[in-house]
């Protein structure tokens, strides 16, 4: 009896000795122990954060120290973002502050700054956000010997479209393919990007490759020609290629856009370089792969009039099913790469907005 009483009289001393060692914030508590436990937290509140091309975002990411461990001031606080890559030993520097002194890294400069809501706010904001700016980022902050990291992952709303070029499926090796979707307004999708536009239905049975340097293809319908019918629904890997000599078709993604994606009214159809002219004769420029596919999927672009894009192929966008124009289901209708200078079509157009 007499043990159990004095390790109570400890536990209660112990206790108060803590009760002096922590940061507190909106309500919440965050004990240090100063002898063996850590005497820096680094947090985010968030593992995940939304957001689309044009907008801002604010990675989330809060420290507490232990004061009896550091005083007041002694050492500076150093706070540094990185962007992680689908190569674990290599990070893009984003910005680092200690102090006065801040530097921004590569695209990220003019458009980030620390959030400083409190004195323990290491939270990023990003202006202006870029199709490249979608993945996971790294937010360290060190003091003295210690420091420590917390990890926030930034998701884009948009829409994986497969894309092959004007020579036909499997041509393109992994460097080939970045600029294919750079050049329609995209970038090279995430297996994960894959794999979530998978969930939403997406089905397409021509091995591309995706950012990671992997080669997979998205399959909710199995059959034959598809992995085999008897399969189940899946993402299909076909593992690493050779990204010089190996050629496939490529998953692109791409965002809300900045602009008025239209078809031109015209009193004629058009040949290619006929249809170029059109949208610049009306202040425009002939639309990209990737917007038709935006304004479809996120504004919900709906015409049954096929037309010239830029890389010379012809589609046209259908959100609402119906006879002669995709019956059976959504989407973008590929017609295919027709001659540029004898067949006649109509044309999509994109007006940018300053």
């Amino acid at each position: 009896m007499k043990s159990l009483l004095l390790l109570v009289l400890i536990s209660i001393c112990w206790a108060d000795h803590l009760s002096d060692n922590y940061t507190l914030d909106h309500d919440r508590v965050i004990h240090l122990q100063a002898e063996n436990g850590p005497r820096l937290l680094v947090e985010a509140e968030q593992a995940k954060v939304f957001s689309h091309r044009g907008g801002n975002v604010t990675l989330p990411c809060k420290f507490y120290r232990d004061p009896t461990a550091f005083g007041s001031g002694i050492h500076k606080i150093r706070i540094k973002w990185t962007k992680l890559t689908s190569d674990y030993l290599k990070e893009v520097d984003v910005f680092v502050s200690m102090g006065y002194h801040k530097k921004t890294y590569g695209g990220y400069q003019g458009r980030v700054f620390l959030k400083g809501g409190s004195d323990n706010d290491a939270s990023l904001v990003i202006t202006d956000l870029t199709l490249e700016d979608y993945g996971r980022y790294k937010c360290e902050v060190i003091e003295g010997l210690e420091d420590d990291t917390a990890v926030v992952a930034l998701d884009l709303q948009g829409v994986v479209f497969p894309y092959f070029p004007r020579l036909g499926r499997y041509n393109l090796n992994f460097h080939e393919a970045q600029q294919a979707c750079l050049d329609q307004d995209a970038v090279i999708a995430s297996f994960d990007q894959l794999y979530d536009a998978w969930r939403g239905g997406l089905d397409w049975c021509n091995a591309g490759w995706l950012s990671d340097g992997s080669v997979q293809y998205p399959i909710t319908k199995p059959r034959e020609p598809c992995g085999g019918q008897n399969t189940v629904p899946g993402v299909r890997n076909y593992g690493f290629w050779d990204k010089d000599k190996s050629r496939y078709d490529v998953f692109c993604f791409t965002s809300n856009f900045n602009g008025r994606f239209y078809y031109l009214i015209h009193p004629t159809k058009l040949t290619y370089d006929e249809a170029v002219q059109a949208c610049l004769n009306d202040g425009a420029q002939i639309a990209k792969v990737g917007q038709i596919f935006a304004a479809w999927k996120l504004l919900g672009y709906d015409r049954c009039d096929a037309g010239w894009l830029a890389d010379g192929s012809v589609r046209y966008p259908i959100s609402r099913p119906r006879r002669r124009c995709s019956p059976t289901e959504a989407a973008v209708r590929f017609v295919g790469f027709p001659d540029k200078k004898h067949k006649l079509y109509g044309v999509y157009c994109f007006r940018a907005y300053n």
